[in-house]
């Protein structure tokens, strides 16, 4: 007998312990097992049976999207397993037990109104609280979170002529007082599961540890408290309950539950508070003074005292406070966060630990649900740290957030296009354009991956043949959202335009030029409101020198949106070239009082007022811009860390658009066909130039060119009003910015030219060509020179190399002529200077090559 009882007692401690850990496959062979037949084994197996089935079912099938036909058919045995121990009798120490599972099964199957019947039957509040198991404390709190349940749907339904109403207030507390419970025994079981140093339990089922210790009833009822807080528009205690909820002292088991808080909080945070509303989290202390309670509550910023008076009997879960940090950390070093970013963003980077290191990779059949599960949980997180990062432009960082998921996102589109749009936002193109490719692999016909894929590779890596194909394989798709065709076609008339003006063979160019402009007349076909398609337009037919219809195109882009600095520049540019410097002179000045930080703009205005008003007033605007650029360099470029990794990126960027901020290298400006190798080189050597440490290192590379780009303009112009001692001392300034660019050499060259020094002229020439070999004003400047000291042969081979880079350089064909003239053939000669005669008429005050091709 003794013996009997014994192995009773041990079967009953294990089963238990089986509960407690949640482990229903273990506790179905424990019950198959046994070997004693007494009543109260009989009684405790019938319930560990029916709570098996129950469990397991509800586990594959949350009771929110059950079937309740075919629940009913599935739950049948375990319904008849709860009923053999009611038959036990009230007495039974597993009685309100069998009642709990059996509420839990009716919901489960719908039937709201049994399921309200057995739980008054229980009397959830008078139970006491204090000293039960955990797995009595799962009960009790799943009972909790079950009447709240019911309650929420009788409150969605009741009338006003409804007897004993429920309110919303109702509804919460029976939350509030459910997911307390539901901490505290998930805190309880980790001791029992864990003990003080434990190995964690693996399962055959998918699955988290926590969410099969919580499982679905309990895991809604911690989260749906604070939801009702914020669906009847009371937003403070819903963030402040998740907080409440957030503060519980942190074990293994509540780790999932956490997490998926701590992003619903976040997505609060980002989605309905603003700054001026928000008030930030408190310290608490371990004793908290009933005074001091009421003074938070008044202030909105006080968690305990958030919970109503019907869940403030029931128990707690432990809570961090301030007393329980660190001995060595005081607490004013505590981060506390101070706006809703910081707190929205130190949540989601908590959240991203913990995701990365729950995420499942094995790739068999068995784990797909888990990695499933886990996958779609890691894509919300992302994707709310892609929105709270990209509102501090932190774009660097979102990148290395989004690397960090290439190692379980095998074959998933969505996190690949995230990377891939965080490295574009980043500035790192190559790499971008390299996860595009492989996004263009998982889904050909994705139209979003390929407009971004062929933007990167035409605006900035300059590949434009790879980036015409993916515009073509776009366009080839005809997608019904007529924006993007438009899209397209003005991607690939883009791509051909900047083709034609690379094009060594006028058949070539022409082809090139013709296909562009048929392209950008199809993108403004489809989306004739589009002003960019307009402008483009007009750039082409400007570069083709069709002045009457690039005008039209440019007013219908200004009509569209007056606020797009780039028609006004063009505008400006169509104006001088028919020779209407007033009214370019007058559109300028519009132009720089709208866009003030676009230095291409003023580099133009500069260039306009030295026509219309002389090199002197020039002079004066170039030196309010060395002021402006003192006072405005830190708001150019936000960011002025010097990067290293990616400047392959920004080099090729630099092909005809330096940087996207307004600036437009006017030295470059008769220079269509400046090649990525010369620029490179420039760049490459400029870098190891400014290493030296009498050099002056202000930030990023574009910052220093800009600011050598003016004193390099104010050299000219002070060689233009005979001052080349102050040219001279200009150039020494801009030494320190641009040690080694093309430019820079290329007005060493007029000073010494202005001087006579025809021989070192002529050596600062050939410099620029070997850093620049199509700088257009190098070999003009150089070809004139050699005529002057009689090299004719010389002059005319560099002067056909300049036209032949540039046919629109009349300056070139003015020279040419020249040369050909002092040779004697004058045939030649005479087409070369009606050539140049022609262009002059519609050349504007600088070449229509300043203006970027960039698409926003």
């Amino acid at each position: 007998m003794a013996a009997s009882k014994k192995v009773a007692s041990k079967l009953e401690n294990d089963i238990e312990k089986h509960r407690s850990e949640c482990n229903w496959e273990k506790l179905k062979e424990v019950v198959a097992q046994k070997k004693t037949k007494t009543q109260g084994i009989e009684i405790l197996s019938h319930l560990v049976s029916g709570e098996c089935l129950l469990e397991e079912y509800l586990l594959k099938n949350p009771p929110t999207s059950i079937n309740p036909a075919d629940a009913r058919t599935h739950l049948e045995a375990a319904k008849d397993h709860f009923n053999q121990v009611l038959k036990a009798g009230s007495k039974s120490a597993y009685y309100k037990d069998a009642l709990l599972l059996l509420a839990k099964l009716h919901f489960a199957l719908g039937e709201t109104e049994e399921t309200l019947k057995l739980l008054d039957k229980v009397k959830l509040e008078e139970i006491p609280q204090q000293d039960l198991p955990c797995t009595k404390l799962k009960l009790l709190a799943e009972g909790y979170a079950i009447r709240g349940m019911v309650m929420e749907k009788q409150l969605a339904s009741q009338t006003e002529g409804t007897k004993d109403k429920i309110t919303e207030d109702d509804v919460i507390a029976m939350f509030e007082k459910a997911g307390d419970l539901a901490m505290y025994y998930l805190q309880e079981a980790d001791k029992i599961r864990y003990g003080s140093g434990g190995t964690i339990t693996t399962y055959t089922t998918s699955g988290h540890p926590s969410s099969h210790l919580a499982g679905p009833v309990l895991e809604t009822a911690v989260q749906r408290a604070p939801l009702l807080h914020i669906q009847h528009n009371n937003l403070d205690k819903g963030i402040n309950r998740f907080r409440q909820i957030l503060k519980a002292v942190e074990v293994r088991t509540t780790q999932n539950i956490r997490t998926t808080i701590a992003r619903e909080l976040a997505e609060v945070l980002l989605r309905a508070v603003c700054q001026q509303a928000y008030t930030p989290p408190t310290l608490e202390n371990r004793e908290e003074k009933p005074e001091t309670s009421q003074r938070r509550l008044s202030l909105g910023g006080s968690l305990s005292s958030l919970r109503t008076s019907s869940s403030k009997g029931s128990l707690r879960p432990k809570m961090y406070t301030a007393d329980s940090r660190p001995s060595h950390c005081p607490s004013e070093l505590l981060f506390v966060p101070k706006s809703v970013d910081e707190e929205a963003l130190l949540l989601l980077l908590l959240s991203e630990v913990q995701v990365n290191r729950d995420v499942v990779f094995n790739r068999t059949g068995e784990h797909t649900s888990g990695r499933e599960h886990s996958y779609l949980h890691a894509t919300a997180i992302y994707d709310l740290l892609a929105i709270a990062l990209s509102r501090r432009a932190q774009y660097g960082l979102l990148s290395e957030a989004m690397d960090r998921t290439m190692k379980f996102s095998f074959q998933e589109l969505h996190m690949w296009r995230q990377f891939g749009y965080s490295l574009m936002s980043a500035g790192k193109y190559t790499r971008a354009l390299l996860v595009f490719q492989e996004c263009v692999q998982l889904d050909p016909q994705n139209i979003d991956v390929l407009i971004a894929a062929a933007k990167i590779c035409i605006q900035h890596l300059h590949k434009i043949e790879q980036g015409i194909r993916f515009a073509m394989q776009m366009v080839d798709l005809k997608p019904d959202n007529r924006f993007l065709l438009s899209r397209g076609y003005l991607l690939l008339g883009i791509g051909h335009g900047i083709q034609s003006s690379e094009a060594s063979l006028h058949p070539d160019r022409q082809s090139h030029q013709k296909e562009s402009l048929k392209y950008l007349k199809l993108a403004s076909t489809h989306d004739p409101d589009d002003y960019q398609v307009h402008f483009h337009i007009a750039l082409q037919l400007a570069l083709s020198r069709q002045i009457p219809e690039a005008l039209q195109s440019v007013h219908t882009s200004l009509m569209l949106n007056p606020d797009h600095g780039s028609s006004y520049h063009l505008l400006t540019l169509l104006l001088s070239a028919q020779k209407h410097y007033s009214e370019a002179m007058s559109t300028i000045h519009i132009a720089c009082k709208e866009f003030p930080q676009d230095f291409g703009l003023q580099f133009t205005k500069v260039n306009i007022e030295e026509i219309c008003k002389g090199p002197e007033e020039a002079l004066m605007t170039c030196k309010m811009l060395l002021e402006k650029w003192k006072e405005s360099q830190d708001s150019i470029i936000p960011s002025m860390e010097v990067t290293t990794v990616h400047d392959r990126d920004r080099v090729a960027s630099e092909k005809r658009n330096v940087i996207q901020m307004g600036f437009s290298d006017r030295t470059d400006a008769g220079s269509v066909h400046n090649s990525v190798a010369a620029s490179k080189v420039e760049q490459a050597l400029s870098e190891v130039a400014s290493s030296s440490s009498f050099l002056i290192k202000t930030g990023s590379p574009q910052v220093n060119r800009i600011l050598g780009q003016i004193w390099l303009m104010t050299a000219e112009l002070f060689l233009k009003v005979n001052k080349p001692e102050d040219a001279k001392n200009c150039v020494n300034e801009a030494v320190l910015t641009t040690p080694l660019s093309h430019r820079l050499l290329y007005v060493r060259g007029l000073i010494h030219e202005y001087q006579g020094n025809y021989i070192e002229a002529r050596a600062c020439y050939d410099g620029a060509l070997a850093i620049n070999p199509s700088h257009i004003k190098s070999l003009q400047n150089l070809g004139r020179l050699q005529m002057e000291l009689e090299n004719l042969e010389m002059a005319e081979r560099v002067l056909r190399t300049a036209v032949n880079t540039d046919p629109t350089a009349h300056q070139a064909w003015l020279t040419l002529g020249k040369v050909l003239e002092a040779q004697g053939e004058y045939e030649n000669a005479s087409n070369c200077l009606m050539t140049g005669l022609e262009l002059e008429a519609t050349s504007p005050i600088v070449p229509f090559t300043t203006i970027p091709r960039v698409i926003s």
